[in-house]
Protein backbone atom coordinates (compact mmCIF):
# COMPACT_ATOMS: atom_id res chain seq x y z
CA UNK A 1 0.00 0.00 0.00
CA UNK A 2 2.12 3.04 -1.48
CA UNK A 3 -0.43 5.85 0.21
CA UNK A 4 -0.14 5.76 3.95
CA UNK A 5 -2.59 5.25 7.17
CA UNK A 6 -3.51 8.31 8.99
CA UNK A 7 -4.71 7.72 12.52
CA UNK A 8 -5.85 11.46 14.22
CA UNK A 9 -5.50 11.00 17.91
CA UNK A 10 -8.55 12.49 19.12
CA UNK A 11 -9.39 14.04 22.30
CA UNK A 12 -6.02 14.63 23.68
CA UNK A 13 -7.44 14.54 27.07
CA UNK A 14 -8.64 10.95 26.61
CA UNK A 15 -6.75 7.46 25.87
CA UNK A 16 -6.40 8.10 21.81
CA UNK A 17 -3.02 9.49 21.98
CA UNK A 18 -1.21 6.38 24.43
CA UNK A 19 -3.38 3.20 22.66
CA UNK A 20 -2.45 5.18 19.31
CA UNK A 21 1.51 5.06 20.33
CA UNK A 22 1.18 1.17 22.16
CA UNK A 23 -0.89 0.17 19.15
CA UNK A 24 1.58 1.93 16.59
CA UNK A 25 4.36 -0.07 18.04
CA UNK A 26 2.70 -3.27 17.23
CA UNK A 27 1.34 -2.61 14.11
CA UNK A 28 4.79 -1.43 12.62
CA UNK A 29 6.55 -4.50 13.89
CA UNK A 30 4.03 -6.81 11.99
CA UNK A 31 3.67 -4.99 9.14
CA UNK A 32 6.92 -2.83 8.08
CA UNK A 33 5.73 -2.26 4.47
CA UNK A 34 2.28 -0.13 5.65
CA UNK A 35 3.37 3.57 6.20
CA UNK A 36 1.69 5.56 9.09
CA UNK A 37 1.39 8.65 10.12
CA UNK A 38 -0.38 10.64 13.07
CA UNK A 39 -2.24 13.82 11.67
CA UNK A 40 -3.22 16.86 13.72
CA UNK A 41 -5.18 19.86 13.37
CA UNK A 42 -2.03 21.35 11.80
CA UNK A 43 -0.80 18.27 9.96
CA UNK A 44 1.67 15.10 10.59
CA UNK A 45 2.87 15.03 14.22
CA UNK A 46 5.67 12.82 16.10
CA UNK A 47 5.00 10.72 18.56
CA UNK A 48 6.91 13.23 20.43
CA UNK A 49 4.70 16.46 19.37
CA UNK A 50 1.48 13.87 20.17
CA UNK A 51 2.58 13.25 23.54
CA UNK A 52 3.36 16.51 24.12
CA UNK A 53 -0.29 17.70 23.25
CA UNK A 54 -1.66 14.90 25.49
CA UNK A 55 0.28 16.69 28.43
CA UNK A 56 -1.03 19.38 27.68
CA UNK A 57 -4.53 18.87 27.60
CA UNK A 58 -3.88 16.69 30.44
CA UNK A 59 -2.11 19.47 32.71
CA UNK A 60 -5.10 20.37 34.27
CA UNK A 61 -7.13 18.52 36.33
CA UNK A 62 -10.71 18.61 34.74
CA UNK A 63 -14.14 17.21 34.90
CA UNK A 64 -15.21 14.72 31.76
CA UNK A 65 -19.13 16.52 32.55
CA UNK A 66 -17.85 19.74 31.35
CA UNK A 67 -17.20 19.51 27.91
CA UNK A 68 -14.36 21.49 26.40
CA UNK A 69 -14.20 23.43 23.03
CA UNK A 70 -10.25 23.09 22.24
CA UNK A 71 -10.39 19.43 23.01
CA UNK A 72 -13.18 18.93 20.31
CA UNK A 73 -11.39 21.77 18.08
CA UNK A 74 -8.28 19.41 18.30
CA UNK A 75 -10.10 16.33 17.50
CA UNK A 76 -12.16 17.88 14.78
CA UNK A 77 -9.57 19.48 13.11
CA UNK A 78 -7.37 16.36 13.20
CA UNK A 79 -9.98 14.52 11.46
CA UNK A 80 -11.03 17.32 9.05
CA UNK A 81 -7.10 17.29 7.62
CA UNK A 82 -7.07 13.58 7.25
CA UNK A 83 -9.92 13.87 5.29
CA UNK A 84 -8.62 16.67 3.24
CA UNK A 85 -6.02 14.37 2.58
CA UNK A 86 -7.95 11.15 1.67
CA UNK A 87 -9.65 12.53 -0.37
CA UNK A 88 -6.69 14.44 -2.40
CA UNK A 89 -5.50 10.98 -2.52
CA UNK A 90 -2.53 10.89 -0.20
CA UNK A 91 -4.21 8.28 2.26
CA UNK A 92 -6.60 5.57 1.14
CA UNK A 93 -7.57 5.07 5.31
CA UNK A 94 -8.15 7.11 7.91
CA UNK A 95 -8.37 5.14 11.69
CA UNK A 96 -9.81 7.49 14.10
CA UNK A 97 -9.02 7.66 18.10
CA UNK A 98 -12.03 8.48 20.22
CA UNK A 99 -12.95 11.89 20.73
CA UNK A 100 -15.44 13.46 22.97
CA UNK A 101 -18.88 14.62 21.66
CA UNK A 102 -20.26 16.78 24.20
CA UNK A 103 -16.35 18.59 23.50
CA UNK A 104 -17.25 18.35 19.60
CA UNK A 105 -20.67 20.21 19.94
CA UNK A 106 -18.57 22.89 22.26
CA UNK A 107 -16.26 22.93 19.31
CA UNK A 108 -18.93 23.94 17.10
CA UNK A 109 -20.09 20.78 15.11
CA UNK A 110 -23.56 19.70 15.88
CA UNK A 111 -23.35 15.71 14.74
CA UNK A 112 -23.95 12.89 16.68
CA UNK A 113 -20.85 11.75 16.19
CA UNK A 114 -17.32 10.77 14.41
CA UNK A 115 -19.46 8.77 11.61
CA UNK A 116 -21.67 11.79 10.75
CA UNK A 117 -18.87 14.23 10.60
CA UNK A 118 -16.75 12.35 8.53
CA UNK A 119 -19.80 12.08 6.09
CA UNK A 120 -20.37 15.66 6.00
CA UNK A 121 -16.82 15.92 5.62
CA UNK A 122 -16.89 13.83 2.72
CA UNK A 123 -20.03 15.44 1.19
CA UNK A 124 -21.78 11.74 1.06
CA UNK A 125 -25.24 11.01 1.97
CA UNK A 126 -25.12 7.30 3.18
CA UNK A 127 -22.85 6.08 5.13
CA UNK A 128 -23.08 2.93 7.29
CA UNK A 129 -21.78 2.05 11.25
CA UNK A 130 -20.74 -1.22 10.73
CA UNK A 131 -19.04 -3.18 14.21
CA UNK A 132 -16.44 -5.72 12.95
CA UNK A 133 -14.78 -8.15 14.57
CA UNK A 134 -12.60 -10.21 12.43
CA UNK A 135 -11.20 -12.62 15.44
CA UNK A 136 -13.77 -13.07 18.19
CA UNK A 137 -14.12 -15.11 22.08
CA UNK A 138 -15.93 -17.81 19.63
CA UNK A 139 -13.20 -17.99 16.67
CA UNK A 140 -15.73 -17.00 14.26
CA UNK A 141 -16.09 -13.35 12.75
CA UNK A 142 -18.69 -11.36 13.54
CA UNK A 143 -20.30 -7.84 11.83
CA UNK A 144 -23.19 -6.01 12.38
CA UNK A 145 -24.12 -3.09 10.76
CA UNK A 146 -26.23 -0.80 12.99
CA UNK A 147 -29.13 0.76 10.55
CA UNK A 148 -29.94 3.15 13.13
CA UNK A 149 -27.48 4.51 15.71
CA UNK A 150 -27.99 6.77 18.61
CA UNK A 151 -31.43 7.46 19.03
CA UNK A 152 -33.68 6.94 21.99
CA UNK A 153 -35.48 3.91 21.77
CA UNK A 154 -38.50 5.64 21.33
CA UNK A 155 -37.21 6.90 18.32
CA UNK A 156 -36.41 3.60 16.65
CA UNK A 157 -39.68 2.30 15.36
CA UNK A 158 -39.96 5.45 13.30
CA UNK A 159 -36.53 5.71 11.75
CA UNK A 160 -36.54 2.31 10.49
CA UNK A 161 -38.12 2.34 7.42
CA UNK A 162 -38.09 0.16 4.33
CA UNK A 163 -36.04 2.66 2.28
CA UNK A 164 -33.69 3.03 5.31
CA UNK A 165 -33.49 -0.79 5.23
CA UNK A 166 -32.84 -1.36 1.43
CA UNK A 167 -29.92 1.54 1.39
CA UNK A 168 -28.25 0.19 4.31
CA UNK A 169 -28.21 -3.11 3.13
CA UNK A 170 -27.05 -2.49 -0.44
CA UNK A 171 -24.55 -0.48 1.41
CA UNK A 172 -22.93 -3.31 3.15
CA UNK A 173 -23.38 -5.91 0.50
CA UNK A 174 -21.26 -3.25 -1.52
CA UNK A 175 -18.60 -3.29 1.09
CA UNK A 176 -18.62 -7.02 2.15
CA UNK A 177 -17.74 -7.75 -2.03
CA UNK A 178 -15.19 -4.82 -2.33
CA UNK A 179 -13.18 -4.11 1.12
CA UNK A 180 -13.68 -7.70 2.30
CA UNK A 181 -13.40 -9.67 -1.35
CA UNK A 182 -16.15 -11.62 -0.59
CA UNK A 183 -17.83 -12.82 -3.89
CA UNK A 184 -21.79 -13.90 -2.65
CA UNK A 185 -22.31 -12.43 0.78
CA UNK A 186 -25.14 -13.64 2.76
CA UNK A 187 -26.68 -10.82 5.00
CA UNK A 188 -29.19 -11.82 8.04
CA UNK A 189 -31.88 -8.54 8.82
CA UNK A 190 -32.17 -8.80 12.63
CA UNK A 191 -35.64 -8.51 13.42
CA UNK A 192 -36.91 -5.32 15.83
CA UNK A 193 -39.81 -7.24 17.73
CA UNK A 194 -39.63 -10.26 20.06
CA UNK A 195 -39.70 -13.70 17.64
CA UNK A 196 -39.99 -11.04 14.62
CA UNK A 197 -43.28 -10.51 15.92
CA UNK A 198 -44.53 -14.32 15.39
CA UNK A 199 -47.18 -13.60 12.73
CA UNK A 200 -48.03 -9.97 13.98
CA UNK A 201 -48.56 -11.21 17.45
CA UNK A 202 -46.25 -8.75 19.03
CA UNK A 203 -45.73 -5.74 16.30
CA UNK A 204 -46.44 -5.37 12.57
CA UNK A 205 -43.16 -3.74 11.77
CA UNK A 206 -41.45 -6.79 10.59
CA UNK A 207 -44.29 -7.75 7.93
CA UNK A 208 -44.75 -3.56 6.73
CA UNK A 209 -41.50 -2.25 6.97
CA UNK A 210 -38.97 -5.44 6.91
CA UNK A 211 -40.40 -8.12 4.30
CA UNK A 212 -40.94 -5.40 1.84
CA UNK A 213 -36.78 -4.11 2.59
CA UNK A 214 -35.47 -7.63 1.92
CA UNK A 215 -37.63 -8.58 -1.19
CA UNK A 216 -35.95 -5.08 -2.64
CA UNK A 217 -32.81 -6.04 -2.14
CA UNK A 218 -33.22 -9.72 -3.03
CA UNK A 219 -34.64 -7.66 -6.80
CA UNK A 220 -31.17 -5.70 -6.90
CA UNK A 221 -28.96 -9.20 -6.77
CA UNK A 222 -28.62 -8.92 -2.33
CA UNK A 223 -28.57 -13.00 -0.92
CA UNK A 224 -30.34 -11.46 2.46
CA UNK A 225 -32.27 -13.23 4.81
CA UNK A 226 -34.94 -12.07 7.01
CA UNK A 227 -36.43 -10.79 9.24
CA UNK A 228 -35.03 -13.33 11.87
CA UNK A 229 -35.61 -13.02 15.33
CA UNK A 230 -32.66 -11.04 17.33
CA UNK A 231 -32.63 -13.89 19.93
CA UNK A 232 -31.00 -16.84 16.65
CA UNK A 233 -29.48 -14.55 13.98
CA UNK A 234 -26.39 -13.54 15.72
CA UNK A 235 -25.67 -17.12 16.77
CA UNK A 236 -26.62 -18.34 13.24
CA UNK A 237 -23.36 -15.84 11.91
CA UNK A 238 -21.61 -16.89 14.34
CA UNK A 239 -22.21 -20.51 13.21
CA UNK A 240 -21.16 -19.29 9.44
CA UNK A 241 -24.82 -18.92 8.08
CA UNK A 242 -24.18 -15.50 7.16
CA UNK A 243 -21.19 -12.83 6.37
CA UNK A 244 -22.98 -10.15 8.36
CA UNK A 245 -26.48 -9.09 10.01
CA UNK A 246 -28.26 -5.28 9.92
CA UNK A 247 -29.29 -4.51 13.24
CA UNK A 248 -32.60 -2.16 13.55
CA UNK A 249 -31.03 -0.45 16.42
CA UNK A 250 -27.83 0.51 18.28
CA UNK A 251 -27.91 -2.00 21.61
CA UNK A 252 -29.48 -4.68 19.83
CA UNK A 253 -26.93 -5.33 17.46
CA UNK A 254 -24.09 -3.84 20.23
CA UNK A 255 -24.31 -6.36 22.89
CA UNK A 256 -24.45 -9.40 21.19
CA UNK A 257 -21.76 -7.84 19.51
CA UNK A 258 -19.73 -6.63 22.59
CA UNK A 259 -20.23 -9.65 23.87
CA UNK A 260 -18.32 -11.77 21.24
CA UNK A 261 -15.75 -9.31 20.42
CA UNK A 262 -14.81 -6.63 23.19
CA UNK A 263 -11.36 -5.26 22.96
CA UNK A 264 -11.45 -6.76 19.46
CA UNK A 265 -14.25 -4.76 17.97
CA UNK A 266 -13.46 -2.27 15.08
CA UNK A 267 -16.20 0.43 14.42
CA UNK A 268 -16.04 0.89 10.26
CA UNK A 269 -17.84 3.67 8.12
CA UNK A 270 -19.32 2.11 5.22
CA UNK A 271 -19.94 4.72 2.14
CA UNK A 272 -17.01 6.69 2.19
CA UNK A 273 -14.69 7.29 -0.34
CA UNK A 274 -11.80 5.78 1.28
CA UNK A 275 -11.33 3.11 4.20
CA UNK A 276 -12.51 4.95 7.71
CA UNK A 277 -12.40 2.62 10.86
CA UNK A 278 -12.21 2.99 14.94
CA UNK A 279 -11.71 1.18 17.73
CA UNK A 280 -14.85 0.15 19.86
CA UNK A 281 -14.36 2.00 22.97
CA UNK A 282 -14.53 5.81 24.10
CA UNK A 283 -12.27 8.08 25.75
CA UNK A 284 -12.05 6.65 29.12
CA UNK A 285 -11.00 9.67 30.79
CA UNK A 286 -10.64 8.29 34.18
CA UNK A 287 -7.61 6.56 33.04
CA UNK A 288 -6.12 8.46 30.72
CA UNK A 289 -2.33 8.86 31.13
CA UNK A 290 -2.02 6.31 33.73
CA UNK A 291 -0.49 3.76 31.94
CA UNK A 292 -3.89 1.01 32.01
CA UNK A 293 -5.36 1.80 28.70
CA UNK A 294 -5.78 -1.10 26.74
CA UNK A 295 -4.53 -0.99 23.02
CA UNK A 296 -5.11 -4.02 21.44
CA UNK A 297 -9.02 -2.56 19.68
CA UNK A 298 -6.60 -0.01 18.13
CA UNK A 299 -3.86 -2.68 16.82
CA UNK A 300 -7.56 -4.40 15.01
CA UNK A 301 -8.51 -0.72 14.00
CA UNK A 302 -5.41 -0.54 12.31
CA UNK A 303 -4.50 -3.76 11.17
CA UNK A 304 -8.43 -4.00 9.37
CA UNK A 305 -7.74 -0.47 7.88
CA UNK A 306 -4.67 -1.86 5.93
CA UNK A 307 -6.52 -4.69 5.04
CA UNK A 308 -9.67 -3.31 3.55
CA UNK A 309 -7.85 -0.27 1.95
CA UNK A 310 -5.28 -3.39 0.23
CA UNK A 311 -8.75 -5.27 -1.12
CA UNK A 312 -10.74 -1.60 -2.08
CA UNK A 313 -7.92 0.27 -3.69
CA UNK A 314 -4.72 -2.56 -4.58
CA UNK A 315 -6.00 -5.66 -5.64
CA UNK A 316 -7.55 -5.98 -9.55
CA UNK A 317 -11.02 -6.66 -8.59
CA UNK A 318 -11.31 -3.73 -5.92
CA UNK A 319 -12.47 -1.67 -9.48
CA UNK A 320 -15.07 -4.30 -10.97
Amino acid sequence: MAQPLLVTPGDPRGIGPEVTQAALTTFSAERPDVPVRIIGPDGALSLEELSAAAARARADAFDACIASADAGAFAAGAIEAAVRAAISGEARAIVTAPLHKPSLHAAGWTVPGQTELLARLAEVDDVGMLMAAERTRLQAPLRVLLATTHLPLASVPMAVTTELLRRQIALLDAALRREWAIGEPRIGLCALNPHASDGGLFGDEEARVMEPAVEAARAEGTSVEGPLPADTVFARALAGAFDAVVAPYHDVGMAAFKTVSFGSGVNVTLGLPFVRTSPDHGTAFDIAGSGKADAASMVEALRLAARLAENRFDTPSADV
